[in-house]
């Protein structure tokens, strides 16, 4: 038996394809593609669609609707942490956060994570598999829809490394953008990296308009390979490399994630460590950020007090320094935690 086509997965020209094959008119493809952009589970909600072209449709592909398993909602501010049940039993998270300028985002590209980073709660239990595009396009749609309002930005910042589920993640990026669908603007897009340094190069050649967000956390090869597998892969000098062509590529300027670890990657020297390290990318951007503790609490964070003297060095030398807002710190916001937590219960 064919298997069938993930609809939601299909870029437009594919179901244009499609609706040919099938013997659609021309304009079906629209309306399809349209509905798909909509959060629709079902294919009775095509109501612009006959029974008879619906029923054509469902022969052949499939919506695959992920579903709410869990939502906690922040008393100290308001952010919505969610654990989204997908077809086949897997669990991922996300994260909706409210900011003045509206709401943000933050969703898995993966069902678990095989990076290893030592820090991170994604990796705990390993990959489980990667999410089609549009399991990562329905994420966003549910959340949507549960929020009763438009999500304006997204972060691929949740469960997972993005670049390691490359093809997919690149579908989904053309799908939210394409304003046959839902429209969303690439320029509202960040997508976070723990440095695969040729998957960088590829989507550099793609010259999209997303900020590109890449995870250092340390300011030298023996201390990033210590916390990072893949630094064992890529060393920072190929790292940076594909990051400076990602920048001609794209003239989109580079965010630097930096987790902020207590007695680890946190001392003044690191700073200028860091400052040094970065010097043939000064127009880059750097992150602070307040590590969440895992497991046994082996990686303390360094304190507000530590995260403004760190940032001071690398301001006074010129970069673009911000820290990020710990949100959802009642809810275990960080993604990871939520679904460790559930497995560690045994459900």
């Amino acid at each position: 038996m064919q298997e069938k086509l993930d609809l939601k997965s299909m870029s437009f020209a594919q179901v244009r394809a499609l609706c040919d094959s099938l013997g659609f008119p021309a304009f079906r493809a629209g309306q399809i593609f349209a509905w798909c952009g909509r959060g629709i589970t079902a294919f009775s909600e095509m109501t612009d669609l006959n029974k008879a072209d619906r029923a054509a449709l469902q022969a052949k592909t499939c919506l695959t609707p992920c579903k709410i398993a869990e939502k906690f909602v922040s008393t100290l501010d308001g952010t919505a942490k969610y654990l989204i049940e997908l077809q086949n039993g897997y669990t991922v998270e996300a994260v909706v956060m409210r900011y003045r300028y509206g709401l943000s985002a933050c969703l898995s590209t993966q069902a678990g994570c095989r990076m290893g980073c030592a820090f991170c709660a994604s990796t705990v239990n390993g990959l489980g598999r990667n999410l089609s595009a549009g399991e990562i396009l329905d994420q966003y749609l549910l959340l949507s829809k549960d929020q009763g309002e438009r999500i304006g930005s997204v972060v691929l910042m949740g469960m997972g490394e993005p670049l390691d589920n490359y093809d997919n993640v690149v579908r989904f990026l053309e799908n939210i953008a394409d304003p046959m669908g839902v429209g969303l603007s690439h320029r509202h897009i960040t997508l976070s990296t723990c440095g695969l340094a040729d998957r960088i190069r590829d989507l550099a050649r793609l010259r999209l308009q997303i900020t590109l967000a890449v995870s250092l956390h340390a300011p030298n090869d023996a201390l990033r390979r210590e916390l990072m597998p893949v630094a064992r892969r890529w060393d920072l000098g190929e790292l940076l490399s594909a990051c400076a062509y990602y920048e001609r590529m794209t003239g989109r300027r580079i965010s630097f994630e930096y987790a902020m670890i207590r007695g680890v990657n946190d001392a003044p020297a690191q700073a200028r460590e860091l400052a040094s390290l970065l010097r043939p990318l000064k127009n880059c951007h750097i992150n602070l950020i307040a590590v969440n503790p895992i497991g046994d609490g082996a990686f303390a964070n360094t304190g507000e007090a530590g995260i403004r003297a760190f940032a001071a060095v690398l301001q006074k030398r010129g970069y673009t320094v911000t820290v990020r807002r710990s949100v959802g710190g009642d809810i275990s916001g960080s993604c990871g935690q939520l679904r460790l937590r559930r497995e560690e219960k045994g459900e």
